[in-house]
């Protein structure tokens, strides 16, 4: 079969990934001329151990195992099975942690509570102030500006790959699509893969679709000079993945509301390593449209004063920063909306902050329910 997709972020790739996997030809557009979108304006990260139970987590854990084999396979995308540590830095955020690591699900998620002490010895360039961390061997990073071409010239090589960028998809035929400059491209079956592109065809097919926009903030810095083992977050990421939910976390928050400037900006610090050295910090989500248009100075602020805490240096100079936005299903307790749209043709979208994680997994769950 000929596999037409709509899109060319990450979760459009590994449809292609998956389909060329299952033997069939594959034609990806995309309306930009590389990817502009939440698939480049991420951290990279692979995060398997703050899904929420059930079908979130099966998700990740199944996609964590398809990272690493296709990371084999393309070196380039940068796969590196880090791990990850959430530094803890009080007796509250301490409970939470313990509570998590000594769950049903600590073994499935890689979860173990370590000392100040073992944390260091897991990531030394963690030279802060704290009680100790929360260690997930499970999660794993990619370099995001990067991964979408690696993956392409892989699939390019099997010579039933067409990359066309600068192609926005206007209308749905019964047996393909048309671009803006009217030529029509034939599909066997056709996948929009659009991101947070949610109007014109994409509105026309599916009218209103239980999906929301969130706009975040992030940033890059120069060299770190030192390396950082792991990928690092601090205590306030357990206010918001789900697997922290629990009687220790409503003490957390009862006891220890977060500072004014993180809790209005909804904020987490994230660090992430690049291969260069330089780290990917952030973030901050904006529920609420029409979205800011500018970037703010105030959560860089406070992401560094954080980062002090854990590094025992200030951060690097940031030498780019920049906004983006997700899709994101409204019902929390999917992982992603997938929908026919047409007699061949399906949506799949709103995997939000869980699709840099999840994609693999994610295209091969549409692979079988569609029947590639």
């Amino acid at each position: 079969m000929r596999i037409l997709i709509a899109g060319g972020g990450v979760l459009g790739t590994m449809h292609a990934w998956q389909a060329i996997e299952r033997g069939h030809e594959v034609i990806q557009l995309d309306r930009e001329l590389e990817a502009r979108g939440a698939s480049v304006r991420n951290f990279g990260l692979v995060w398997v151990g703050g899904r929420a139970s059930g079908p979130e987590l099966a998700t990740a854990l199944r996609a964590r195992e398809l990272w690493e084999r296709i990371g084999a396979k393309v070196p380039d995308l940068g796969f590196r099975a880090n791990g990850s540590l959430t530094v803890l830095r009080t007796e509250a955020e301490l409970a939470v942690a313990a509570e998590v690591a000594g769950g049903s699900e600590a073994a499935d998620r890689g979860f173990k509570l370590v000392d100040a002490e073992e944390t260091r010895a897991i990531n030394p360039a963690l030279g802060g102030d704290y009680l100790g961390a929360l260690w997930c061997e499970r999660d794993a990073a990619v370099e995001p500006r990067t991964a979408q071409p690696a993956l392409r010239e892989y699939l390019t090589a099997t010579g039933r790959y067409t990359w066309l960028p600068g192609r926005e998809v206007r209308g749905l035929a019964e047996l393909g699509v048309v671009d803006q400059t009217g030529e029509w491209h034939g599909g066997d079956v056709v996948l929009f893969c659009t991101g947070a592109a949610l109007g014109g065809l994409v509105r026309e097919l599916a009218g209103e679709i239980p999906v929301r926009r969130v706009r975040l903030q992030m940033a890059q810095t120069a060299p770190l000079g030192i390396p950082l083992t792991t990928s690092v977050a601090d205590g306030d990421s357990l206010r918001y993945y789900p697997a922290y939910r629990g009687p220790a976390l409503d003490r957390l928050n009862s006891t220890q509301p977060q500072p004014e400037i993180a809790a209005g900006h909804g904020m987490q610090l994230l660090m992430v390593q690049r291969r260069d050295g330089g780290l990917t910090i952030g973030d901050t989500h904006e529920y609420e449209e029409p979205f800011a248009f500018d970037v703010t100075e105030e959560p860089y602020d406070h992401l560094n004063a954080v980062a002090l805490d854990l590094l025992g240096r200030p951060l690097p100079r940031i030498v780019r920063r920049w906004a983006g936005v997700y899709a994101q299903c409204a019902d929390r307790e999917r992982v992603v909306h997938r929908a026919r749209v047409g007699a061949n043709a399906w949506l799949i979208t709103g995997p939000g902050g869980r699709g840099m994680t999840c994609s693999p997994a994610i295209a091969e769950e549409t692979a079988a329910e569609v029947g590639l």
